[in-house]
């Protein structure tokens, strides 16, 4: 009687670490994709900030200076 209660209770321990393991992993998950938005928000506004001076730029008509 004792090996089976054993198996039991060392079943219930196996899953609730595979439980505790997959709240964990989605967790990260879940901060990884708030990162990959704040991110790509960056990007978009540097992409934002280089077209307008691009656009100052072309608007001067300078160009950089030849070496």
């Amino acid at each position: 009687m004792l090996w089976p209660m054993l198996a039991v209770a060392l079943g219930f321990l196996g899953i609730a670490v595979l439980g505790l393991l997959g709240i964990r992993v989605f967790t990260e998950a879940q901060r990884l994709g708030r990162q990959v938005t704040y991110a790509t928000e960056r990007i978009g506004r540097a992409a934002e900030d280089l077209e307008r001076s691009a656009a100052d730029l072309a608007k001067t008509g300078e160009t950089l200076p030849r070496p």
